[in-house]
């Protein structure tokens, strides 16, 4: 949904709220407190549309427990935002966001990290021909950098580097999952954890380069690699191409929309950048993600 059908469906708050409330209670509202189906609608002094109830005699609103409670912002906003980042392949930042929205950066972010908040997927074990790579965020090499210092640990690309290391799987035409790796240097038991974490190894097959890490996957399930040091990326069917294009959104993304992240938030765009993928075919990815959203606490 972008954000002409968002002005179209939902031109006030009253739609928005009507919206969310078919969406939580399927038509029929319950009460949070109590549970009771007694609910009437009523509007307060500042013409916010609330809930009463006629058992416990507590009023409440469709937003309460959900990640807008307490939001001072109209909903359309926030429905604007939620279209604003799905539709954008490579993420938003969140300047950008406050512009679009015009709010304040800090609003921007914030709101821009409660929906990540329900972008958070464990779903479904990945199946079939798997594809399995890791990848390194963090700056590049300095053009000032002496070639002397080429080989100082500021200076390396990929394996080896100081930079963050992160690890993704993907399944072939199907799901990605990718998550922060806890210690920059990978080790087999790193990686078979993930493996046996969010692959079903007795229905797969995993893809790999050589890199040497990799070797012990055989252990606990089908394993092929590629041999990108002699130049081969693709050969019958063994490749890790899928994975590399996630990587490449990923980076692009990072690079040229947030600029910069740290540790402590790097797995929240990972799952943000993991949705947005596994969704991309999805018509109501919108609808979802907005379901997600009244089912995560604040």
């Amino acid at each position: 949904m972008n954000i002409i059908e968002i002005f179209k469906q939902f031109p006030t708050q009253d739609d928005c709220i009507k919206y969310l409330e078919k969406k939580r209670w399927n038509g029929k509202s319950v009460c949070v407190y109590c549970g009771s189906d007694k609910i009437s609608h009523h509007q307060e002094k500042n013409q916010t549309s609330r809930l009463q109830c006629s058992a416990c005699k507590r009023s409440f609103s469709v937003t309460i427990g959900t990640i807008f409670h307490d939001t001072r912002l109209p909903l359309q906003k926030w429905f604007l935002a939620i279209s604003l980042i799905l539709n954008a392949k490579k993420g938003i930042s969140s300047r950008q966001l406050a512009r679009d929205l015009d709010v304040h950066v800090e609003t921007a972010w914030s709101m821009a990290h409660r929906i990540r908040k329900a972008m958070l997927d464990n779903g479904e074990l990945l199946k079939g021909i798997v594809e399995m790579d890791e990848a390194y965020i963090g700056g590049k090499p300095r053009k000032e950098a002496k070639k002397d210092d080429d080989k100082d640990d500021k200076n390396k690309r990929g394996r080896g580097t100081k930079k963050q290391a992160i690890v993704g799987m993907i399944e072939r035409k199907g799901n990605v999952k990718a998550q922060l790796a806890n210690n920059n240097r990978l080790t087999f038991s790193i990686l078979s954890a993930l493996v046996r974490k969010h692959i079903d190894t007795n229905q797969s097959i995993l893809c790999t380069d050589k890199f040497k890490v990799y070797n012990k996957m055989k252990t606990i399930i089908e394993h092929k690699q590629i041999d990108h040091s002699a130049g081969i990326y693709s050969l019958n069917g063994i490749s890790t191409n899928c994975m590399e294009s996630f990587w490449a959104i990923v980076k692009r993304g990072i690079i040229g929309q947030f600029h910069k992240v740290s540790k402590k938030y790097l797995n929240k765009y990972l799952d943000e950048f993991c949705w947005r993928f596994n969704n991309r075919e999805n018509d109501n990815a919108f609808a979802c993600l907005l379901g997600n959203m009244l089912v995560c606490a604040r």
